[in-house]
C-alpha cells in the first residue's frame, strides 16, 4: 500500500478545512500520514484521525516562520520514512513549504491540481485550462511525488477513523532561512466566511466606484450571504483582496453565487465556476459570465440590485 502525507495547518484551533479536503483523497490513494502544523491538542489529533489519517508528524512553530524549519525536518525525516506522496493544498504556508522541499529532495511540484492518483509507477494529476473549459493530465515518474491540490476539489468528509499515533516532528534551526514573527494582525471579519459561505454575493468592475460596492453588501445582508470581489477591484483598491476570489484569490463553491457588475474574465471564473446555482447581472447581453450562469439578467446593476434589495428587505 502507498504511503501518503498530506500537510494540514492549524486554523483557529482545528486542522483546516482545505487540509481535511485532502485526508479525503489521501486515504483513497493508500495508508495516510498528516503533517499537522499547529499547537499539539488531542481534539486536532482525533479530528485528523476521524479524516482517515493513521498517524501523524506534528510540530508546533510557535512565533517562528514555519515554512523553512519544517521543510528541513520533513527532508530529514524523509530520509528514513519516505514516502510515496506528499499532498499540499493550494494555500501560502503549503506553497512555501512545497517548494523549499522540493529543493531540498531535488524534485519537481505539480501545481494547481483538482485530481491526484498514482499509476505506472508514477504520479498524474488533473488540471482545469482555458477557465476550466478543458482538463489536461500531467505526470511525474521521479519520486517522493509532491502535488498541490486547488480548495474545494474534494468534500472534506470524515471516515470515522481512530485515533491516530502522534510523532513529534521538532523543527531544526536553519540559519539563513531563520525568522521570528514579531507582529501580527488578524483581519475583521463579520458574517460568513467567503470560503464556507452557501451564498456569496460578488461584485466586479460594473459596480463603477467603490462607494457602489455598498450595494452588495446591501443584498448579502438579508441573505446571510459573504461578499467576494474580482481582481480588477481589488486591484483598483476597492475592497481588500481578501474578498477576491479567482486563479489569484479565493475558490469559492457556494449553493448559490450572484454576480454583480462582472463581465466573467477567464481569471475570475476559474474561483467560482463550480458554485451550485450562478446568477448574473450584467448589462452587456454577450459578456461571458452569461455563458455559465443558470440565471441572467440583463440590465444596470445600479437599477437591477436596488430593486433586489427592497424585495429581500420585504421578505
Amino acid at each position: 500500500m502507498a504511503s501518503v502525507w498530506v500537510f494540514v495547518e492549524d486554523a483557529d484551533g482545528v486542522p483546516s478545512e482545505l487540509g481535511l479536503e485532502l485526508l479525503a483523497k489521501a486515504r483513497q490513494l493508500g495508508e495516510v500520514t498528516a503533517v499537522y502544523l499547529g499547537p499539539p491538542v488531542a481534539e486536532s489529533f482525533d479530528t485528523l484521525g476521524n479524516h482517515g489519517a493513521t498517524s501523524v508528524l506534528a510540530s508546533d512553530a510557535g512565533s517562528r516562520l514555519p515554512s523553512g524549519p519544517l521543510a528541513a525536518a520533513l527532508a530529514e525525516k524523509m530520509e528514513t520514512d519516505a514516502p510515496d506522496l506528499i499532498l499540499f493544498g493550494q494555500a501560502y504556508t503549503d506553497r512555501d513549504v512545497a517548494g523549499r522541499l522540493a529543493v531540498r529532495l531535488g524534485v519537481g511540484v505539480l501545481c494547481n491540481a483538482i485530481d491526484v492518483r498514482l499509476a505506472d509507477g508514477g504520479v498524474q494529476t488533473d488540471h482545469e485550462i482555458f477557465g476550466g473549459s478543458q482538463v489536461v493530465t500531467a505526470a511525474a515518474m521521479i519520486g517522493p511525488f509532491i502535488v498541490l491540490i486547488r480548495p474545494k476539489s474534494f468534500p472534506p468528509e470524515p471516515a470515522g477513523g481512530a485515533s491516530p499515533t502522534v510523532t513529534v516532528l521538532d523543527l531544526p534551526d536553519v540559519g539563513g532561512s531563520e525568522a521570528d514573527v514579531v507582529e501580527s494582525h488578524a483581519e475583521e471579519r463579520e458574517g460568513p466566511q467567503l470560503g464556507d459561505a452557501a451564498v456569496v454575493v460578488s461584485g466586479g468592475r460594473g459596480l463603477g466606484s467603490a462607494e457602489a460596492y455598498e450595494l452588495i453588501e446591501a443584498v448579502a445582508k438579508p441573505l446571510g450571504a459573504a461578499t467576494g470581489a474580482t481582481r480588477a477591484i481589488v486591484d483598483a483598491g476597492w475592497v481588500p483582496y481578501a474578498k477576491q476570489v479567482g486563479q489569484t484569490g479565493k475558490t469559492v463553491k457556494p449553493d448559490v453565487y450572484i454576480a454583480a457588475g462582472i463581465s466573467g474574465a477567464m481569471q475570475h471564473l476559474v474561483g467560482m465556476k463550480d458554485a451550485g446555482t450562478i446568477i448574473a447581472i450584467n448589462k452587456d447581453p454577450d459578456a461571458p459570465i452569461f455563458s455559465i450562469a443558470d440565471l441572467g439578467i440583463v440590465g444596470d446593476v445600479h437599477k437591477v440590485l436596488p430593486q433586489l434589495i427592497e424585495a429581500l428587505e420585504g421578505r
